[in-house]
């Protein structure tokens, strides 16, 4: 039957999670890895699918958000304690429900406990993480919701933690060098800040990630035989999001369908949206998946 999408729990909601397309990028993990590596992690949720699907037993998260690796610590290492720390802040905001989330926002920046980051991301407008110049978090509180409720986080998180380990390797750092720590045994995943793999600054990332760089990392990892997948670019309708990789990394491309665009349908228009993910050649799997070598766009598409 394969893993389903609602048999994915997710710890925290997040924009621009892959939870949607998990089950169909886990895929192209090849039988020989024994670990999955996210320079990337956000929300984790390709390591969550993989575990779940059993793909593999280790897992390196990494994300250069130092305030949310802190949060993914303590889920895998304090579920407990984080879910009562949770429960005692939604039931604190109940009955003044905007004052409270400005409260708890201007602790987070002054203090950046990720408990705090926790309801922040429950409650924020589309699970956004957003900062202004002074580097503050400044997302507003969606105003039709409380966030998870208390009783469903608890459990959410001791699946999570269950799942990954507390074997699972936590870092902060530049994606270069968690690159530069990989093996032949490891698939990494990444899942570059959207558009990030862009010179200017995106206010919703610590720092963004230049573009020529990213793509000298992957000829790197190309050369040293280590499988890789990357969720990039993408479209809506006819409409390109971002830059193609290069041919020359011999990369296979598939368009995976993410759902209708919710801005199109505002405008009146019927439009699908698709993420590009671009897989390694040595994750050979991707040739049995209809995948196919990068010469133009479109390519084969891959319903999700």
């Amino acid at each position: 039957m394969g893993l389903k999408i609602h048999n994915i729990p997710q710890a925290f909601p997040y924009q621009g999670s892959k939870r949607k397309l998990a089950p169909a990028i886990i895929k192209f993990i090849p039988e020989s890895a024994h670990r999955l590596v996210e320079p990337f992690a956000g929300s984790a949720a390709i390591s969550v699918a993989a575990a779940f699907a059993g793909s593999v037993n280790e897992f390196w998260l990494n994300d250069a958000h130092a305030a949310l690796m802190c949060l993914w610590h303590r889920i895998i290492h304090d579920p407990d304690g984080l879910a009562l720390d949770y429960m005692t802040l939604w039931q604190s905001q109940i009955g003044r429900e905007r004052d409270f989330y400005n409260q708890v926002r201007s602790d987070f920046n002054a203090s950046q406990k990720p408990e705090l980051l926790l309801f922040l991301l429950a409650r924020c407008v589309k699970a956004a993480i957003r900062y202004n110049r002074r580097g503050e978090f400044n997302n507003s509180p969606d105003h039709r919701r409380k966030g998870m409720m208390p009783g469903t986080m608890q459990q959410t998180l001791h699946l999570v933690s269950e799942a990954l380990g507390r074997g699972t390797r936590l870092t902060s750092t530049d994606y270069k060098q968690v690159l530069a720590g990989t093996t032949t045994s490891d698939f990494v995943f990444m899942d570059p800040p959207y558009q990030g793999v862009a010179k200017q600054r995106d206010n919703r990332y610590i720092s963004g990630v230049d573009f020529d760089e990213f793509v000298c990392e992957l000829e790197s990892l190309n050369k040293r035989g280590i499988p890789f997948a990357v969720s990039y670019d993408g479209r809506t309708g006819d409409k390109i999001h971002g830059q193609k990789l290069p041919d020359h990394l011999q990369l296979y491309h598939v368009e995976m369908l993410v759902g209708r665009s919710t801005q199109a349908t505002l405008l009146g228009r019927s439009e699908d949206t698709f993420e590009s993910v671009y897989i390694s050649h040595y994750a050979s799997v991707a040739q049995r998946a209809g995948a196919r070598p990068v010469k133009s766009r479109p390519t084969e598409l891959l319903f999700a």
